[in-house]
């Protein structure tokens, strides 16, 4: 079979041959129909592959810091080897899918062949004509879902798991600041739940775009009467909750969050973004600041996504299966509308 694989040392990409991948105990194995280009994160594995090695580094911390320990376990010439052999590997891309099971494995009773599911996960729902997924990483649909919708169940799930952090009430006001993929399905999530929504961006397509489709006030970041328009359109008491939807270098993002805030509001950070925040403004309004954590609980727990074991409904309401369920039932119920986020579809020989 075929899939679309970057080289790490260097940013090539390429369509190999690759094998059909393993049924293991507890998966399907899912004919794609349709895989999603998360362009935000995407193009970052792909800038910082074309980066110096030590760009890599930097841009890469935690990676770095496995090479570190490993140089004084391992020594050198072991953690050299090592390192370029995974800089040097075709690795996959893509991490969220909808498609066919054409396969069910072991353990596996609420998926039959035939079915239509989304899926996702980095590592299983990749760019490839057949992926291997684990069956808690993926959620069956409706017989009459839009597939092309469908697969944009990881960043589904990830925007509603934000909205379930911040825990606003009917007539709150939420302030995302963000616009992208992800920063468009917070908002039209927030709104389906009787949410007004202000939208905050850099970038003035962003910004016409949110104004039109998916926030009640859509601002520019840079606009100097933006303090100001937030008061107006808050009665002088400032957002409910912040949802930092965007990526960034910068302290401006969570420090913006703590200005434009409540007393006592919520800022939720879903994107990567620094927390060393200026004091002044969490402390004296008594902020609370919560992470989000991609899908929702689960993940990163290897019993939930790979061996199938889940968390109790009465003790765990929304992990991430239920969350990407829940978006799944968004879009059939046609309570947000996200076609006009799809741009154009490519064929998958087509990459470049």
């Amino acid at each position: 079979m075929k899939a679309l694989t970057t080289i790490l040392k260097n940013g090539e990409i390429k369509i190999i041959d690759v094998p059909s991948p393993q049924l293991n105990a507890g998966s399907i194995l899912v004919k794609n129909h349709y895989s999603l280009i998360s362009a935000g994160t995407e193009s970052s594995t792909l800038s910082a592959s074309k980066k110096s090695y030590l760009g890599k580094a930097k841009a890469r911390p935690d990676q770095f810091a496995k090479v570190i320990s490993s140089l004084k376990t391992q020594g050198p010439i072991s953690t050299y080897r090592n390192v370029m052999k995974k800089l040097e590997a075709y690795s996959p891309m893509g991490y969220s899918s909808s498609g066919e099971v054409i396969e069910v494995g072991s353990n596996v009773d609420d998926f039959m062949v035939g079915d239509y599911v989304a899926c996702s996960g980095v590592g299983y729902a990749n760019h490839a004509e057949i992926v291997s997924v684990p069956k808690n990483l993926c959620v069956k649909l409706n017989s009459k879902a839009n597939l092309i919708d469908a697969s944009y169940n990881s960043l589904g799930g990830i925007a509603l798991q934000a909205v379930r952090q911040a825990d606003l009430k009917l007539g709150d006001t939420c302030a995302v600041i963000g616009l992208g993929l992800v920063g468009q399905l917070t908002c039209r999530l927030l709104k389906a739940n009787g949410i007004n929504v202000i939208g905050i961006d850099i970038s003035d397509f962003a910004v016409n775009f949110s104004k039109q489709n998916s926030v009640d006030l859509a601002l520019k970041r840079n606009d100097d009467s933006l303090l100001l328009n937030i008061s107006n359109a808050t009665d002088s008491v400032g957002v409910d909750g912040v949802i930092i939807a965007a990526s960034s270098n910068s302290l401006d993002l969570i420090n913006l969050a703590g200005k434009i805030s409540r007393i006592r509001g919520k800022v939720i950070i879903l994107g990567d973004v620094p927390t060393g925040f200026d004091r002044d403004s969490f402390y004296q309004k008594e902020l609370a600041l919560k992470m989000s954590c991609s899908y929702g609980p689960g993940r990163y727990d290897s019993n939930y996504e790979e061996k199938g074991v889940d968390y109790p409904v009465g003790y765990v309401r929304w992990t991430e299966k239920r969350n990407m369920s829940a978006f799944q039932k968004f879009l059939i119920n046609e309570k947000i509308n996200i076609k006009n986020l799809t741009t154009k579809v490519f064929d998958f020989k087509n990459y470049q």
